[in-house]
């Protein structure tokens, strides 16, 4: 190989290189990384206009509580509890507006028994979970969670107390959701019976009573 031969090979590879190295500068060609580049374009006035630009908007409202968890106050299980609650009284209107024995058709029928099972769903299922899950995670109600009670009088015997029994905050947790079922149970059976009885007082006359509280009767 010549000597002008080698020194053109030489100012190739040169070349490249240097083609290279301003390519990954200037992110452009095969050696651009597209999930860690945005392009902005900037105009006269400061701002930057992009091809697809995400705005997340965040409302921060004045929380007295906030940085401590206090029981129960839980976006997530307040708003299933709320909406389970109403979603089952919403049988009390809608049953004033179709009287006993109205016929009904195979397609109301299914309507009617998917949104039955989807609010018994939310309320034996989603709200227990939401509960727990607010328990555990911001409570911290664990078996590691030892009950002491106010001037430590429920303070366990293994760990320098009186008390005999070990109490955890995981049975206080649990005793909750016993509590959460017992609530939507008896809503559930004083919705059921009062939709069977609907309409049934209306049909009732009463009979006007003498002064003795016997009932007036015309002769025929």
């Amino acid at each position: 190989m010549s000597p002008g031969e080698v020194g053109r090979l030489q100012y190739d590879k040169s070349t490249c290189a240097d083609v290279h190295e301003r390519r990954r500068a200037t992110h452009i060609g095969p050696s651009r990384d597209h999930s860690s580049i945005q392009r902005f374009d900037d105009d006269s006035t400061g701002k930057r206009k992009g091809t697809t630009i995400q705005m997340m908007i965040a409302f921060n409202w004045w929380n007295p509580l906030e940085g401590k968890a206090v029981p129960g106050i839980n976006t997530a299980f307040l708003v299933s509890l709320i909406a389970t609650t109403l979603l089952t009284l919403v049988a009390i209107p809608y049953g004033k507006r179709r009287p006993k024995g109205t016929p009904f058709s195979w397609g109301e029928a299914m309507l009617g028994s998917v949104y039955v099972f989807g609010v018994l769903f939310l309320a034996f299922g989603v709200v227990p979970h939401q509960w727990i899950d607010h328990a555990d995670k911001n409570l911290g109600w664990d078996r590691t969670n030892i009950i002491y009670g106010p001037f430590d009088i429920l303070k366990p015997e293994p760990l320098g107390g009186w008390n005999p029994i070990t109490l955890q905050y995981e049975a206080i947790r649990d005793i909750v959701v016993v509590i959460i079922h017992v609530y939507f149970f008896g809503l559930m059976l004083f919705i059921w019976s009062w939709w069977q009885k609907r309409g049934d007082d209306a049909g009732k006359q009463e009979i006007e009573t003498s002064s003795y509280g016997r009932p007036l009767v015309k002769k025929s």
